[in-house]
């Protein structure tokens, strides 16, 4: 009876716990296998990783990145500081080495690791892990910037940290960076601080009304708006721009003008976009911020070496206009200039080849160890047995070689002189550097239609890029042949050349021009003809490799802050620089001008006819115009080259 009595509880039992396990609800997760915060261990690193957030004066903590190689003491500091990233730029690759860590952009490894600096990347105000506002080249304070802080604030107080908390360090920075980080390098020039003993800024963007990413002498770079959007739209450009054309050309014409592109992209909820498009001209806002200017103004206390790329489709104009603006009051030799063959930003990557165009060595490594690292070493180890550098070190294309200068633009290592000469457009497509003759024809003239503007490099044309096979860094050494043979362009060529000419400075373009319209674009382009055929290039033969070329906007002509239609009909001068060189033409090359009135998209059109806002302008205001270039006696267009001459 017990036994039964028993079995019968644990049945009962039994029946009640499948009864529960039927109707009990499923757990809604299981425990995660995530920790709360994951930490990396640092096992068989050679180098130790800290991230910081260092005050600002105003309370604002910006995040950076201290990498220290293993064992260093008595280490000098190189600082970088940038909009694009600090993680990014320190982690280019997951790895337990320094050097593969920091490989890419703006990181010389080579020069890091070998020298055994401490790298030091930090995110400035605005974006990514820093705190504050983000303001796209922000102002020093002054008009543009009523607040206490500016980068060069932000500068001081961020070495005055790290010279303060890093114990490995010798008290000794030194601050170097590309294109944005090349202008924040510069911010840092500005009431410096004790501590900062060297400054190399790298194609620095310096003006960007009148040579860098904005715009070119009046004519807007709206191939750049994607960039806006991006960087200014977000604090870790997570909104990306979208395609909807595979050929950029397609895509600016459909939208008409840059504004109106903009407005269907939403570009105006992004500050900066607004005050692009309310300021199209030079007036203050772009003055009181060029930083050539501002440097003039201070005194030359920080050995510098301004770094640039002789074919920088970005910022060609920033490093040469702080150089001429600073140079003249250095008493005590501390700035140096660097012109390398280079695309933006290439000096830190392979310099062998330019696109097609092939040099005999590697450019930037002789320049990553020949000039840069004993200029560091110099000045932020004591290193009395870094060898000397050059005041200007100028590589001459061409002849392909190095040069020691004493300064620029004297353009060899002594006993010669640079003068300016006349290099004459003459009728029937001929280049010469003798004077027109009375019996020539007056003019030549073509038809530029914005219907069908003149692309700037060889269709389908892809977005400004450095990934993702995108050859945008290399179009300024395009092979222009095919610009030559429309009839939308002037072309004149020289001769076949018998002796070498060498010019070393700015060429500057005398257009004696005219148009039926009542505004106008003009570019010009300076242009080295191959030989019809090269003995183991055979695709360089007949190459048209471009040495300096810019364009410039008619309409400001008489002032670059009030602009002014042009009169109809009417031959003028439009006299404007295009960026420096230090090339030679040889013997069976031939020299080309080529003088043009759009270079789309990359620029935006220009309507033709005289509105008062180009970014605003209606399709009926983009009318085809008749465009002449005068070449007569009296009237003689011509390009002013700097040739180099020896007694």
């Amino acid at each position: 009876m017990l036994l039964l009595r028993r079995s019968l509880i644990v049945a009962i039992v039994s029946s009640s716990l499948l009864a529960s396990a039927q109707t009990a609800p499923a757990p809604n997760s299981l425990p995660s296998e995530s920790p709360a915060t994951l930490k990396p261990t640092s096992y068989g690193f050679n180098y130790q990783r800290r991230e910081v957030m260092i005050p600002m004066r105003d309370g604002v903590k910006l995040h950076t990145v201290i990498l220290i190689p293993n064992g260093a003491k008595n280490a000098p500091i190189l600082l970088t500081r940038t909009p694009y990233s600090a993680n990014a730029l320190t982690t280019n690759t997951q790895s337990s080495h320094l050097g593969s860590s920091l490989y890419g952009y703006d990181n010389a490894t080579d020069t890091i690791v070998d020298g055994g600096y401490i790298r030091v990347i930090q995110d400035v105000r605005g974006k990514y892990g820093s705190e504050g506002d983000y303001i796209m080249n922000r102002p020093l304070r002054g008009p543009l910037n009523p607040t206490t802080v500016d980068h060069a604030t932000d500068t001081y107080d961020t070495i005055d940290w790290l010279v303060k908390n890093t114990p490995e360090g010798n008290g000794k920075v030194g601050i170097i960076g590309i294109s944005y980080d090349g202008f924040t390098t510069l911010m840092g020039l500005v009431h410096p601080h004790p501590a900062l003993k060297v400054a190399v800024p790298m194609n620095p963007m310096v003006d960007g009304w009148k040579g860098d990413d904005w715009f070119h002498n009046g004519a807007f770079r709206q191939q750049n708006m994607m960039y806006i959007y991006e960087q200014d739209g977000t604090r870790d450009n997570s909104v990306k721009w979208w395609t909807s054309n595979f050929d950029d050309y397609d895509m600016f014409m459909d939208a008409g003008s840059a504004g109106e592109l903009g407005k269907r992209r939403g570009l105006e909820q992004t500050g900066f976009w607004r005050k692009i498009i309310a300021h199209p001209s030079y007036d203050a806002f772009w003055q009181d911020q060029a930083v050539d200017k501002l440097l003039a103004a201070e005194p030359i206390t920080v050995p510098t070496m301004l770094v640039h790329s002789l074919w920088d489709a970005e910022d060609i104009y920033g490093a040469m206009a702080v150089y001429k603006a600073i140079k003249p009051k250095d008493t005590d030799n501390k700035v140096f200039l660097v012109m390398g063959p280079w695309h933006h930003g290439q000096g830190i990557e392979d310099g062998s080849t330019l696109g097609a165009i092939k040099f005999n060595s590697d450019t930037s490594l002789y320049f990553r160890e020949n000039i840069l690292a004993p200029f560091l070493a110099k000045y932020l180890k004591d290193d009395a047995s870094a060898p000397a550098i050059a005041p200007v070190s100028a590589y001459e294309s061409g002849t392909n070689t190095w040069r020691k200068l004493p300064s620029w633009p004297i353009a060899c290592e002594s006993g010669c002189a640079s003068t300016s000469a006349p290099l004459y457009l003459r009728a029937e497509g001929k280049l010469s550097f003798s004077a027109p003759k009375q019996e020539e024809a007056p003019f030549d003239e073509y038809i530029s239609d914005p219907a069908k503007p003149v692309p700037f490099r060889a269709r389908p044309i892809q977005p400004i890029g450095y990934d993702n096979g995108l050859t945008w860094p290399n179009w300024l050494a395009d092979d222009q042949r095919e610009e030559s043979g429309r009839t939308d362009i002037a072309v004149f060529t020289s001769d076949v050349l018998t002796t070498p000419i060498k010019i070393g400075g700015q060429p500057i373009a005398n257009l004696i021009a005219s148009t039926s319209g009542t505004d106008s674009d003009w570019v010009v382009k300076v242009i080295d003809v191959y030989p019809d055929e090269v003995a183991g290039q055979p695709k360089m033969g007949g190459y048209q490799f471009m040495v300096s070329a810019d364009i410039f906007r008619g309409r400001y002509r008489e002032s670059l802050e009030n602009p002014k239609p042009i009169e109809a009909g009417k031959p003028l001068l439009y006299r404007f620089n295009l960026p420096p060189t230090n090339h030679v033409f040889l013997p069976g090359h031939r020299i080309m001008v080529q003088v043009q009135s759009s270079w789309f998209p990359l620029y935006d059109r220009n309507p033709q006819t005289f509105v008062p806002n180009i970014f605003w302008a209606k399709p009926q205001d983009y009318r085809k115009a008749d465009q002449k270039i005068y070449h007569g006696l009296g009237q003689a267009s011509f390009i002013e080259l700097p040739v180099v001459t020896k007694p």
